[in-house]
């Protein structure tokens, strides 16, 4: 098959849905890779790269249309693309079809095969073509550099000649793709993050990440997970003690990433217009769902403003665009991955399966026929997890019984061991002839000495198993020089000897501990 990749027409849109690379991958598919002339320019890659790695070029995104049987694009199409497609050909791009009902009924007319890449279910066979994911990913991270860049301070906290820097307080709201690529990039910058879900079980992958999970004390029962791993719409009630939570937050953090979208919907309003004028002067909000009409109340899609109090807030709906080049990376990975599947033979020969999950739920229209919605896929999608029980914190009474239990069992034991020690010292007493009971008292003050004196030394400055090799070391120290000067010359000497090599191990063994301490130290 033939596959053509059009120049993004969309104002600022700097992607592109075939790298030099990908092409490579599909033509070792078996298909033959055209590129609209000037496609990849705005991510970097130029024509000549294309025509390196054995892509053909067409002038016109009519000719392209014309000489392929695929076309993909990244943004959603305009009519006039659709109205230059002909019968059979397929079209593979975002496509929006819950939004786009006049798109699909053009795709029917034409007759034409839309995939619709935000359509891609999300079961585990079909990350590797999650481009919302990818797209997510890219978004969340670039959030954090345009916050970086509009805040007047540090993200990490410093301690300088000149002052104390405190870190910057990131609040992320919301734990999806985009929401923990953010708390990522935060934490990498030295920043303090919290974040917010409606779904309890991201608890463990916010902190997995470096930032602290705010759990909302709700009595009724709330699930915030749908179906897919997206979630849900919350009850009022769930959503007032919502607001009230990002109320308390808001004169304490300096920056905030919103990330909630709701598929089919537009993007619900968490961060209202009086939390805006209860933020710091200098704090900036990064709205993520601004194409969906923002979580914020100030957002304007594609715009950043200022507030009165000195809020930046920024509604660009570009952040992928960006990053042209690397979201053109992964988009055509995607793009790649997806067309893996259409040919199953790597014969170059496009066949679609609309028994594959995958492929049915990802194909909006086919053989002159709407397919959205699609019906439920036949894998469930990633399951939810159900939240772990938080342990029930101990009542200043039972904190005390319990101390006091653990203190006399501690005691009982202590007790137990010096009664045996004791009784097992009386018959060596007894029954050991004097020679021994010599050799037998440096052995057990070199034992009991040696191993207080090493073992008590803090772990920061020896790893745990230098600790027990310095341990023994001492042992051996302290028993040479007990010996030394209580017998013969030889005795003498080996314990000189054992003096020397155990000093080299325990010397040693510190500036081994330290090198690997160096490796973990930031430069």
């Amino acid at each position: 098959m033939k596959v053509g990749a059009l120049r993004e027409t969309f104002a600022g849109e700097t992607r592109v849905a075939v790298t030099p690379s990908s092409a490579v991958h599909l033509a070792k598919l078996g298909h033959k890779v055209f590129m609209e002339a000037g496609a990849g320019k705005a991510s970097g890659f130029n024509d000549a790269d294309y025509i390196k790695a054995g892509v053909a070029i067409e002038k016109s995104a009519a000719d392209l249309v014309k000489a392929v049987d695929v076309v993909v694009k990244v943004r959603q199409p305009t009519e006039v693309e659709l109205k230059r497609l002909k019968l059979g050909q397929t079209l593979i791009s975002f496509f929006y079809p819950g939004q786009n009902a006049a798109l699909l009924k053009l795709a029917e007319k034409q007759a034409v095969t839309a995939v619709a890449m935000d359509m891609v279910p999300r079961i585990s066979r079909a990350q590797k073509m999650d481009a919302l994911s990818s797209m997510a990913n890219i978004a969340g991270y670039r959030a954090v550099i345009e916050a970086a860049n509009n805040f007047g301070r540090f993200f990490t906290g410093q301690v300088t000649a000149a002052g104390k820097v405190p870190p910057a307080k990131v609040l992320v709201i919301g734990a999806g793709v985009a929401g923990l690529a953010a708390i990522g990039a935060a934490r990498g910058l030295g920043a303090i993050v919290r974040a917010f879900d409606v779904r309890p079980e991201v608890a463990e992958q916010i902190e997995s990440m470096g930032g602290e999970f705010l759990f909302l004390d709700f009595s009724d029962s709330q699930d915030g997970a749908a179906t897919g791993g997206y979630a849900a719409p919350s009850s009022p009630e769930f959503r007032a003690k919502q607001l009230e939570l990002f109320l308390s937050q808001a004169p304490d953090v300096d920056v905030v990433i919103t990330t909630a979208l709701i598929p089919g919907r537009d993007a619900p309003k968490l961060w209202t217009a009086d939390m805006v004028a209860a933020m710091k002067t200098g704090s900036v909000v990064i709205d993520l769902a601004a194409e969906r009409g923002g979580n914020c109340d100030l957002t304007v899609p594609n715009e950043k403003i200022v507030t009165d109090n000195g809020v930046t807030v920024v509604g660009y709906t570009d952040f992928p665009s960006r990053m042209g080049a690397q979201a053109s990376e992964l988009y055509a990975n995607n793009i790649r991955h997806f067309l893996t599947d259409l040919t199953p033979g790597k014969d170059g020969v496009i066949k679609h399966n609309m028994e594959d999950d995958v492929i049915r739920g990802a194909t909006v229209a086919h053989g002159g026929s709407i397919t959205f919605p699609p019906p439920p896929p036949k894998i469930a999608a990633i399951a939810a997890q159900k939240p772990k029980e938080k342990a029930k914190e101990l009542t200043v009474e039972a904190k005390r019984a319990k101390e006091l239990a653990d203190s006399r069992a501690q005691t009982r034991s202590q007790f137990a061991l010096l009664g045996i020690g004791a009784v097992l010292m009386l018959i060596i007493g007894l029954f050991a002839p004097p020679s021994f009971l010599g050799h037998f008292i440096v052995f057990v003050l070199a034992c009991f000495v040696g191993f207080q004196v090493i073992w008590n030394v803090s772990h920061s400055l020896h790893t745990p198993l230098m600790a027990v090799t310095n341990a023994i070391s001492g042992i051996i120290i302290l028993g040479a020089l007990l010996q030394i000067g209580l017998g013969s010359q030889w005795v003498v000497a080996l314990s000189a000897v054992s003096v020397l090599i155990a000093t080299i191990n325990i010397v040693g063994g510190f500036l081994v501990t330290r090198r690997m301490l160096a490796m973990f130290q930031k430069s």
